[in-house]
C-alpha cells in the first residue's frame, strides 16, 4: 500500500513531541552546539573588529617579507667580530642575573607564601591582604621592573637583578601558597595528636610535602629567567642583551646571529640540566 506524502508530514508531526522527550540529551546537545557556534561566531567578529582597529595588514606582511628575508641572508655566516670574550663573559653575566634574581625572590617569597596560605593562616583578612599584594607585584612585567630600576640604582646587572626578583616575587608567593595548601592535613594532625605545637605541625607535616614542589618551581623559573634576563638587558639592566640590542642598532647581524645561537645554547642546557633536577625531586610530574 502506497502512503502519501501528508500521510507521512501527519505522521512525523504526530511523532514530535515523543521524538523530543525520548532523545531530550541530544537535542540540549544541539542546543549546546548552538551556543558554541554562537560563541565561535561572536569571537571571531570581536577578532576581525581588533584586526580593523589596530590597523592590521597582510600587504604589509607579505611586503616586508623581502626585507626579513634580506635580514636573515645577512645574518650568514655568524660571526663573532672579534668580541667572543666579551660575548662569554656577558653571558655568564646573564646568567648571573638570572640565577641571583630567582634565588632572591624564592627565599623572599617562602614566607609570605604561608602567610597566603588558608590552611596557615585562617584569618581571611590576613589572607585576602596577601594574595592581593601578591597579585599587584606579579601584575608588573619584568621590562617594567627593569626599567623602574634602572632609573632607581642605574645600569647594570644589578638592575637586573632586583628586576627579575621583583617580578618573580609575586609568581612565587602565589605558587608556593598554592601548593601549601593542598599539601595533606594527616601528617599535621598526626603532630598535633603527638604532643606537637602548631608550628611543629608546619615544620614536620607541611614542610615536607612542599618543599619538592617549591623546589621545582624554582628550577622552572630560573630556566625562564635566563630569557628574562636577555630581554631586560636591552633597556640597560646588563648581561648579553646590552649587546644583542646594540648590534642589531648597526645592524651587525653576523654578530646578531651569533648571540642569538649563544642564548639558544644556554637555554637549552639549562632546560635540560633543569628537567633532570626537576624530575629527580618530584618523579615523574616533572615531566607534565
Amino acid at each position: 500500500m502506497l502512503i502519501s506524502p501528508q500521510d507521512l508530514q501527519r505522521d512525523a508531526e504526530a511523532a514530535l513531541p515523543r521524538l523530543r522527550q525520548q532523545h531530550a540529551a541530544l537535542l540540549s546537545n544541539r542546543a549546546q552546539a548552538n551556543r558554541l557556534l554562537l560563541g565561535l561566531v561572536l569571537a571571531g567578529g570581536l577578532a576581525l573588529f581588533a584586526m580593523v582597529w589596530l590597523d592590521f595588514s597582510l600587504v604589509r606582511v607579505v611586503t616586508g617579507l623581502g626585507r626579513l628575508a634580506g635580514f636573515a641572508g645577512m645574518m650568514f655566516p655568524p660571526s663573532t667580530g672579534g668580541h667572543l670574550a666579551t660575548y662569554l663573559q656577558s653571558m655568564a653575566e646573564t646568567l648571573a642575573i638570572a640565577y641571583l634574581g630567582t634565588l632572591t625572590a624564592a627565599i623572599l617569597a617562602f614566607p609570605i607564601g604561608f602567610l597566603a596560605a588558608r590552611n596557615v593562616i585562617p584569618n581571611p583578612f590576613v589572607h585576602f591582604g596577601v594574595r592581593r599584594f601578591l597579585d599587584t607585584i606579579r601584575g608588573v612585567d619584568v621590562l617594567i621592573w627593569a626599567l623602574i630600576w634602572v632609573n632607581v640604582v642605574g645600569l647594570g646587572p644589578f638592575a637586573g637583578i632586583l628586576a627579575i626578583a621583583c617580578s618573580d616575587f609575586g609568581s612565587f608567593g602565589k605558587l608556593f601558597s598554592e601548593a601549601i595548601e593542598t599539601a595533606d592535613r594527616k601528617p599535621v594532625e598526626g603532630v598535633l595528636s603527638a604532643g606537637g605545637s602548631a608550628l611543629h605541625g608546619h615544620r614536620f607535616g607541611i614542610l615536607p610535602q612542599v618543599l619538592p614542589v617549591i623546589g621545582s618551581q624554582v628550577l622552572y623559573f630560573f630556566e625562564s629567567n635566563t630569557r628574562s634576563a636577555t630581554i631586560i638587558g636591552i633597556v640597560g639592566a646588563g648581561g648579553i642583551g646590552v649587546h644583542l640590542a646594540e648590534q642589531i642598532r648597526v645592524l651587525e647581524m653576523q654578530q646578531v646571529l651569533f648571540l642569538i645561537l649563544m642564548i639558544l645554547i644556554a637555554v637549552a642546557l639549562i632546560d635540560l640540566v633543569s628537567s633532570r633536577l626537576r624530575h629527580a625531586m618530584i618523579g615523574a610530574r616533572a615531566n607534565s
